[in-house]
């Protein structure tokens, strides 16, 4: 007796995109496509309805909420689905970001499909998948974690949460504008970032933030 095919949710903004995902995941044998979503909250009511085994997620997905929120609410429902994410972007926050949601695995649209179809079929025994160069990275900062953040980084951090530009930040803990500026690129290079919104992004997933 063969396997039932893996049931499988495709949420990604990108109407192009999606009608490709889709064509390809249909040729497979065993995989049964169950629903298509344009945005986090029509993927999320969809999920209730069809019961999808796997939600392949992209990250970014205009306006509305975003991949990661939708991952954190699929993987809080009673039948909660794994969640594949298939994005463009593979830095350190992003990759941090959606594991700590939730995500099962984390796929690059680069990949081949034979392999897409691998990290299905793994997602759905609630088995990571991962694409090399976000495994690399990964292994890269578990062999090199990071600096801890300094009494004044954090400061400045909890700023930066609060949305202040650098002139009102550097008011606000009596330094110039100019030390607040090398504290942000010391801080953007320990937590792997390159944006204010990724710094505060990775503080909160990290609790870095009293």
């Amino acid at each position: 007796m063969t396997e039932r095919p893996v049931r499988i949710l495709v949420c990604d903004d990108h109407t192009v995109v999606r009608a490709g995902l889709l064509a390809l995941l249909r040729s497979a044998p065993d995989i049964e496509v169950v629903g298509e979503a344009g945005s986090g909250e029509e993927a999320l009511a969809l999920a209730r309805k069809t019961a999808p085994d796997v939600v392949l997620m992209d990250l970014q997905l205009g306006a509305g909420i975003d991949g990661v929120e939708t991952t954190r609410r699929l993987r809080a429902m009673s039948t909660a689905p794994h969640v594949l994410v298939l994005t463009t972007y593979d830095t350190d926050a992003d990759v941090t970001r959606a594991v700590a949601a939730g995500a099962t695995g984390y796929l690059l649209k680069a990949e081949r499909a034979e392999d897409l179809f691998t990290a299905i079929h793994a997602a759905a025994r609630g088995r990571p998948a991962l694409s090399p160069p976000v495994a690399d990275r990964v292994m890269s900062r578990l062999r090199n974690p990071r600096p801890t953040l300094t009494p004044r980084e954090r400061d400045i951090l909890a700023q930066l949460a609060q949305g202040l530009p650098n002139h009102a930040i550097a008011r606000a803990l009596f330094i110039s504008e100019a030390t607040v500026k090398t504290h942000l690129r010391r801080i953007y290079d320990k937590l792997g970032v390159d944006t204010r919104a990724g710094a505060v992004a990775v503080a909160k997933e990290q609790r870095l933030l009293s």
